[in-house]
């Protein structure tokens, strides 16, 4: 009976350290808004996140603008990572997105690209030869590297009269898809579309100088405050999702 009796101590101490265990967290589901010419990095780093959180990150990709558009008529979105820095300020200053949670997580860089090799000299100078019936280019409306390859063009005082040749996809994707199935010669491109990390590049391109477009500083915002959200955006933030952005050719903050 002594036995038994000096054993429950033990056994209520098993139970109250049961009780008091942390829980572990309850997978979470994450739907995040993602311009397109971030397609690639982003899946490496959702991929990542749910690996070492056990949460799942639903990606939507598309043009900036239009996702812009949908999430200020609702769309059910966690977060938002633009291809510019207007659009989540102009949430956040609306009060659509979460106040102070807006950051830049990369800063995308323009090319003139064709598949093949030697057709896109290093300067540019292709554009003023006119040896091509189509250049492929992001809508400047809705596509922030559209606006900057229009910039360009207008800058380098050939917007109009390459007017006629120029087909207009809806994001910086559908610009790539052109050139890559020949329906355009060539095209204004993301940097990060042609550069695939331990993968040489492929084909001709121009290093368009800097001071031809407006930077393009890629920002994020959080839309719906959650744990699971703001863990995402911390993780995008980490020195790990850096290496990755910097991987697919983006510079980083």
């Amino acid at each position: 009976m002594r036995g038994r009796l000096a054993f429950l101590p033990d056994c209520l101490a098993l139970l109250v350290a049961i009780l008091v265990l942390p829980v572990p967290a309850t997978a979470a589901e994450i739907r995040v808004a993602v311009a397109s010419n971030f397609r690639p990095a982003m899946q490496v780093i959702a991929k990542r996140f749910e690996n070492q959180t056990g949460h799942e990150v639903i990606l939507i990709f598309g043009a900036t603008g239009k996702q812009f558009a949908q999430i200020q008529h609702g769309a059910p979105f966690d977060a938002f990572f633009a291809a510019d820095s207007q659009r989540p300020a102009q949430l956040e200053q609306d009060g659509v997105a979460v106040a102070g949670t807006r950051f830049t997580y990369a800063i995308g860089k323009l090319v003139l690209w064709s598949p093949v090799a030697g057709y896109v000299d290093p300067a540019g100078g292709v554009l003023k030869t006119g040896s091509f019936k189509h250049i492929a280019i992001a809508n400047p409306e809705l596509a922030p590297y559209g606006q900057a390859a229009q910039q360009v063009l207008k800058a380098s005082g050939l917007w109009e009269s390459l007017a006629n040749r120029l087909v207009r996809g809806e994001n910086i994707v559908q610009a790539f898809q052109f050139v890559t199935s020949g329906s355009a010669e060539l095209g204004f491109v993301a940097y990060a579309q042609i550069r695939q990390p331990g993968k040489p590049l492929k084909g001709s391109y121009w290093d368009i100088p800097q001071s031809l477009y407006s930077p393009i500083e890629q920002q994020a915002v959080l839309l719906k405050d959650s744990e699971p959200a703001r863990a995402f955006l911390q993780f995008t933030q980490s020195w790990e999702a850096l290496k990755i952005i910097g991987a697919f050719g983006y510079a980083t903050p």
